[in-house]
């Protein structure tokens, strides 16, 4: 094929993605109808070059085919199937206001046009006066047969009968599904043998039937190779259908008994099904059955000629692959015209008569066969989803009608030059229309490097994201290969949190913030998580078996190196004691934010796909739900005397507890009973050694000598109580309102969550016969869960500490003293604490 193709955009309506693939169908006279695969159809004139009406149907349209005898259109959605007669259409169109010049006429379909009530119906096809139509059930599809009225006004369609087929290898169309978002119809045609005869005289149309996009006329011989000696002697048409699964099937029409049979399997949804002359041996006689998959993989069934002693001639299948992927195809009678999306491309047929070599030359045929295959000619034309069937003009060249993603409906001319043609003498007419087509196959080139260069920009922006999050990936799950050796503070990537008491409404509630620190050398971008699980280390589950864990997420956006992400959620309200709690920190990412909006909504099955990445777990205990009472702290420096301090706290004490003591004489019956309940309290303790203090807490927040004053008893207790209530070794500490307080006395009261008073004590004691020298914590209170809370708490301190400073030695960074603790088991003391 000589020359450049001309591209004439007739109209543009846009359209986004829809649930059906788009289909091009000449109706009457001039007008065209087009089916997107949403709940619109439209009808175009070609010869005025505008749109004239837009059909409104209650779902997605799916199928159409006309019948030009009765003048009707048959359209299939999902709820069945609509006639509309083209007089009743006319006349709406003309009915129009006057502006109508201006904009296409909108018909809404109802449902009184409905004639057959078959849901998931997705192909038609019309065959003299039976209806047939293709829906898929569960585990088969069926395909059904309706007789159509005589009366066109009539709405009672007989059925005929129905057959069912299997369905096998059902992926391949949900894969095609998923990657598109559009489902593919399956393929109805019908096969004629030789020239089909009128079986009345009212059926003139038919018996001229030639080849068109859905019924053609086979050669004699291949049609009984193909379908059988009682199809071809009852001269039944025989249906094809091309299935998304692969295979193509054939139904004999009017053979008694007759069943669906599997012709063919191409292991790809069938795109298109044709025929193709080659070399022609009747008028309008096809020589070629085509079939096309979606992967590009190209079936041409013919006659091969047998030798004498051979016994005839047999059914030959050729088999091919085009570069793909196929989106929309169609064939002439020498040509195979495919649209692979990007690009519009030509397969000449007519090369195939080679192809019918002897035996004796088979390597070399299939090598020829290969070679035509993967040699298509391309046509410079992008964009194309679907196509018309082929036509001729007056002055030879083939013409196609195709519809592109932008929605634009165009016309591409095909000159059919000869290569004895030459281009020195060419007159002044065809010299203008050279420069013409060479321009319009500029713009077309220059589209198409367009889309090409968006299409590989959004590609290289997806790959990057990608690589980006799997280095974020790979430095968190290295992390947590290596976390029982890594500090917390040594991730390059970590959640710490704080506790913090707040009151609304006169309910005191326990709010956890959490911080996520980037300190990794990556932007966490758009499409990362922050989830955080909360759950008791200690629950009952429900009756139905459920944990009382609850999940938070927060999205965010473009966390750069060295930014921090502030999140705050409900941690308990006062009187819950399901303490303490572990809070699981992960980074969730989610597949669909590398796609955008459009693509992710054909994807359905990516939006649920993500990567789940833990970052690190804290542990929310009795101590950091401490609410210290203020009058044992003070907002100053730690240079503060602790004799104002104790001061203070005994004049406070004392109103206390006198007011307390007069409330409860006030009860009537139970005042003395209340107040000996009051004083029974238990109590525990832990003993930690003096100089494992002195190495890890006075010089951690003195530059003084360990042996100076700063390392006093009463400043080593006052210290570790300090580090109880406020460090954070395990990433969780407790949040503090206005200025940091500094303790500056051995005792410090508090209120639990419960709301019980408790009272931690540091002091200094011997322990066995070396008297060796330790801090002793006690911990009292009249609630036995507040003490052992507590006490479980201050043991994971301490032995947090002594892990880590068990790491250190190992690595060779310091060393420790001995370590010593006594835990005494809870028991009632021996006086009342006050």
């Amino acid at each position: 094929m000589e020359g450049r193709c001309a591209v004439e955009t007739w109209t543009e309506f846009g359209f986004s993605g829809t649930p059906y693939t788009p289909k091009i169908k000449f109706g009457l006279g001039t007008n065209v109808f087009l089916c997107t695969g949403s709940d619109e159809v439209f009808v175009f004139s070609t010869q005025e070059r505008k749109l004239r009406a837009v059909l409104q149907f209650p779902g997605p349209v799916s199928d159409l085919v006309e019948c030009h005898d009765k003048q009707l259109l048959y359209v299939s959605c999902r709820s069945g199937v609509y006639c509309i007669s083209f007089p009743f259409l006319l006349s709406r169109v003309q009915s129009s206001p006057a502006d109508a010049s201006s904009s296409p006429a909108e018909l809404k379909i109802s449902s009184d046009f409905l004639v057959v009530g078959e849901e998931g119906a997705l192909s038609l096809l019309l065959v003299s006066s039976v209806l047939l139509i293709l829906s898929q059930r569960d585990t088969s599809w069926l395909l059904s047969l309706y007789k159509t009225p005589e009366q066109t006004q009539s709405s009672s369609y007989e059925m005929l009968g129905s057959f069912r087929l299997p369905q096998v290898l059902a992926d391949l169309n949900s894969d095609t599904e998923g990657q598109t978002g559009t489902r593919r119809r399956p393929v109805l045609v019908c096969v004629h043998p030789g020239h089909p005869k009128s079986p009345s005289s009212s059926s003139t149309s038919s018996s001229e039937m030639t080849i068109t996009d859905s019924h053609f006329c086979l050669e004699p011989v291949l049609f009984k190779l193909l379908f059988g000696i009682d199809a071809a002697l009852a001269r039944s048409p025989v249906i094809l259908c091309g299935l998304p699964d692969g295979r193509l099937c054939f139904l004999p029409l009017r053979l008694p008994g007759s069943q669906l049979r599997v012709l063919r399997s191409l292991e790809q949804p069938v795109v298109f099904v044709g025929a193709s002359v080659v070399m022609e041996t009747g008028p309008g006689l096809a020589r070629c059955l085509v079939a096309v998959g979606e992967q590009g993989r190209v079936v041409l069934m013919k006659t091969d000629k047998g030798e004498p002693e051979g016994g005839g001639d047999m059914a030959g299948f050729i088999e091919g692959c085009v570069p793909g992927p196929v989106v929309c195809s169609f064939v002439d009678e020498h040509h195979l015209y495919y649209s692979t999306g990007s690009d519009l491309l030509v397969l000449d047929l007519s090369e195939g008569s080679s192809w019918r070599e002897g035996k004796e030359r088979d390597g070399e045929t299939s090598r020829k066969t290969a070679a035509a295959f993967q040699s298509p000619t391309s046509l410079n034309v992008c964009r194309v989803i679907a196509l018309a069937a082929p036509a001729l003009n007056t002055t030879g060249d083939v013409q196609l009608l195709g519809l592109t993603i932008r929605g634009q409906l165009q016309r591409i001319i095909l000159p059919a030059g000869r290569e004895d043609a030459g281009s020195s003498n060419l007159p002044s007419t065809q010299v203008g229309r050279s420069v013409r087509d060479l321009l319009s196959a500029i713009g077309d080139v220059c589209e198409r490097a367009s889309v090409l260069k968006t299409a590989i920009k959004s590609k290289n922006q997806i790959l990057r994201h990608l690589n980006h999050v799997l280095n974020i990936s790979f430095l968190l799950l290295a992390n947590k290969n290596s976390e029982e050796h890594l500090p917390m503070q040594e991730k390059q990537i970590r959640c710490y949190a704080e506790t913090r008491w707040s009151r609304l409404l006169q309910k005191d509630s326990l709010n956890l913030t959490c911080v996520l620190d980037n300190s990794s050398p990556y932007v966490l971008e758009q499409g990362w998580t922050l989830s955080i699980t909360v759950f008791p280390l200690s629950y009952s589950s429900s009756a139905e078996g459920e944990s009382s864990s609850t999940n938070f997420s927060f999205p965010f956006h473009n966390l750069n190196p060295g930014e921090t992400l502030e999140v705050s959620l409900p941690l308990s309200a006062a009187g819950d004691t399901s303490f303490p709690m572990r809070v699981s920190c992960s980074l969730i990412f989610s597949l669909s934010s590398l796609l955008g909006e459009e693509e992710t909504a054909h994807l359905p099955s990516l939006q649920s796909s993500c990567i789940s990445l833990p970052l690190n777990t804290l542990t929310v205990d009795w101590l950091h739900t401490l609410q210290v009472n203020s009058p044992t702290m003070h907002p100053i420096s730690r240079n503060a005397t602790s004799q104002s301090s104790n001061i203070t706290t005994d004049t406070v004490q004392a109103f206390l507890n006198s007011h307390r003591s007069r409330c409860a004489g006030r009860g009537e019956g139970g005042g003395e009973g209340a107040s000996k309940a009051e004083r029974e309290q238990c109590s525990a303790s832990v003993r930690v050694s003096s100089e494992l203090l002195r190495d890890t807490l006075v010089l951690k927040s003195s530059d003084l000598d360990p042996r100076g004053p700063k390392s006093t008893p009463q400043n080593l207790c006052s210290s570790l109580l300090d580090w109880l209530l406020y460090e954070s070794p395990e990433g969780v500490k407790m949040g503090h309102q206005g200025d940091r307080f500094v303790l500056s006395s051995s005792v410090v009261h508090a209120r639990g969550p419960t709301g019980d008073t408790v009272k931690l004590t540091a002091k200094e004691v011997n322990v066995g016969e070396e008297s060796l020298r330790a801090i002793e914590v006690q911990i009292e209170s009249s609630s036995i869960a507040a003490v052992c809370g507590l006490h479980h708490a201050v043991l994971r301190r301490i032995q947090y500490q002594w892990r880590r400073r068990q790491q250190e030695v190992y690595f060779g960074l310091s060393s420790w003293c001995c370590f010593l603790w006594q835990c005494n088991n809870l028991q009632p003391p021996t006086s009342t604490c006050v």
